[in-house]
This record gives structure tokens, C-alpha cells and sequence, in this order.
């Protein structure tokens, strides 16, 4: 199992602080996410139905015609390798790790590439995070778009998981699909704050979801997860209001790092990405105050997701006061 975020148990135990004393930044996760109404007992009983309204209220969202809901985006990442045979696969480096794993697990020769080098690369498939996690990176929808012609014209696939780009989906290449050679995987995890439904979605050509809807078998997605996705997704009152307080949170959380000498690299409404040759001594000071945030080898770095409220600021604020570089 890969390294990730929200690891807050396996921390506690590890430096013996109680769970419930900590900060944690580390899985970049929107920390006012959208409000979870009471879920009634009727809805846990039920098995999960097709036709509950998730897939229209899910396309209505994204500005397309046709989806498939998965149990994250990460079942999406572990099944679509098995989809395609052996090929080349480039993957921006660094960048969300489990999409290198699950293509060499199937077989695939795989070889990470710096983002500036992704669109030259000789490759069957190429898997872009846009933004980029953890460094932010931001690519452009005509540059995604002619790379996924030119792939599509040899048979080839373009992935792009936009886990993160709820909070500026004018850059999302959702509206344009379906299109020959073109994966994109949505999550409700991060702008939502809703990682624990376990609900994303893949949008591609009908053949391509019929093949994973398939694999995946029945009932991907439990009934509650789907009735609570539908109504995030409806409500566009409580996105327009996110979108615009993402934005200032984030800038505000570059500068208090700026501010104790800890210079953002990159980042985007979500988290702020800190490389540093001391990233391990930031991450272990920080812990040892129990904030925890993510820490990366490489290349060495520090992730820090948002703060929840003015006393986790402040608090935020003091730790960093006191780690030394």
C-alpha cells in the first residue's frame, strides 16, 4: 500500500498523542465541506438504484451527457489499466501516485516525466492531475485538448484526474466528453469535503464505461454515499459561495508560510506545496506539535491543507513559529 494523507490514527499512535488533539493538513481536503444533512434508515437499508437521480444531477454539474459513478476516483485508477493491453504510459512526476502503481501493476512500462516534458514524451496513454497533486501545476484545456487528438489519432488514451479542480472548473475538460481517447475522473472528495462517501466519477466514451461498469461489478457506490453526492451536486448555491472563499483561504495560507520562511513551490486552492531540502525536520517539528501535514521524498517537500477555522489559524500560526530551519 502506497503512502498517502489522513493517516491521523497511524500518527497519534506513532508520536503518542491522543487523536483527537490534532490538526490535520495533511490529505488537502476542503475543511468546510459541504453540509451532510441526517441520513434516514430507509436510505441505509436500501440497495443502491441506478436511476436515483446521482447520474443526472452529476452530469448537470460537470456539463455533460454521460458518466459513470465509482467508489472514488481511485477504483477508476485501479481498473482502467486492465482495460487496455500492454503499452507506453508517461505520468507527470511528481504526482498522484497511485496512477503509476496501478499501470505497472497491470503490466505497463511506465515512465514518470516533469510536467514541461509530458507532451513529447513517446507514450501510448498519458495520465495528467490537473491541478497537478502536490505540486499544483495547472494545465490548460487547448494544450490537454491537442495532446488528446494527437493521442486519440494513434489509438491512444489521455487520463486526466480533476480530483481538484471543482474550485476553477473552467479548466475542466468535462464539458467536452465524450471524446475518442479521453478519460476524465472527477471526485467528490476534495472541494466537497466528502472523502469518506467514497464517490467520483469517469467520463469517457460509452464503450470505455460499459467495459469498467462491467468490471466493477454492481453496487459501486453504497446508497447513502449516493444520496448524499446528489444532493452536493445539486446544490450550486453552496459551489458558487466555495468557489469564492477557496481562492482567499488558500492565498492566505501561502503567505503565513511565506512568512516563517517556508516559500510555496506550487499549490492551488486546496493545498500549498512547500520544497524544501529540511522537509522531513518541518514535517517532524509540526507533528511533534501534532499538526500533521503530508510529507513527500520525493522530491522533498511539505503539503499543507487549509486550516477549518480562526483558532486552527492561529494555531497553525504559533507551530510554525516555533520550527526551526
Amino acid at each position: 500500500m502506497l503512502e498517502h494523507g489522513g493517516r491521523l490514527r497511524a500518527a497519534a499512535q506513532r508520536y503518542g498523542i491522543p487523536e483527537n488533539e490534532w490538526l490535520d493538513l495533511s490529505a488537502g481536503i476542503n475543511p468546510n465541506g459541504w453540509p451532510v444533512p441526517p441520513v434516514s434508515a430507509e436510505i441505509w437499508q436500501a440497495l443502491p438504484q441506478d436511476d436515483d437521480g446521482l447520474v443526472a444531477a452529476a452530469c448537470a454539474c460537470y456539463g455533460t451527457t454521460r458518466l459513470l459513478a465509482v467508489s472514488g476516483s481511485q477504483a477508476a485508477i485501479q481498473s482502467l489499466p486492465s482495460l487496455r493491453s500492454p503499452s507506453k504510459v508517461a505520468l507527470v512526476a511528481p504526482s498522484y501516485a497511485e496512477h503509476a502503481h496501478a499501470w505497472q501493476r497491470c503490466g505497463h512500462q511506465v515512465a514518470g516525466v516533469p510536467a514541461e516534458e509530458i507532451f513529447q514524451a513517446d507514450a501510448d496513454v498519458k495520465v495528467i492531475v490537473n491541478p497537478n497533486n502536490p505540486t499544483g501545476k495547472l494545465f490548460s484545456r487547448d494544450e490537454l485538448l491537442n495532446l488528446r487528438a494527437r493521442l486519440a489519432a494513434r489509438g491512444g488514451w489521455l487520463v486526466v484526474d480533476e480530483a481538484f479542480i471543482d474550485a476553477a472548473p473552467e479548466h475542466s475538460l468535462a464539458s467536452v466528453c465524450p471524446l475518442p481517447g479521453l478519460i476524465v475522473l472527477r471526485s467528490l472528495g476534495k472541494f466537497f469535503g466528502l472523502a469518506g462517501a467514497r464517490v467520483g466519477f469517469v467520463l469517457a466514451e460509452e464503450n470505455l464505461l460499459q467495459q469498467l461498469a462491467e468490471l466493477l461489478g454492481p453496487w459501486p457506490v453504497a446508497a447513502p454515499s449516493r444520496y448524499v453526492a446528489t444532493l452536493a451536486l445539486r446544490d450550486t448555491e453552496w459551489q458558487r459561495a466555495t468557489r469564492k472563499s477557496l481562492p482567499a483561504a488558500a492565498q492566505r495560507l501561502a503567505e503565513l508560510l511565506r512568512a516563517h520562511d517556508l516559500k510555496p513551490s506550487g499549490g492551488c486552492c486546496l493545498f500549498q506545496w512547500v520544497r524544501c531540502a529540511g522537509a522531513v525536520s518541518v514535517h517532524e517539528q509540526l507533528a511533534r506539535q501534532s499538526i500533521l501535514t503530508r510529507l513527500f521524498e520525493q522530491p522533498a517537500s511539505v503539503r499543507f491543507g487549509l486550516p477549518h477555522d480562526e483558532a486552527q489559524w492561529a494555531r497553525l500560526a504559533e507551530a510554525l513559529g516555533r520550527v526551526e530551519r
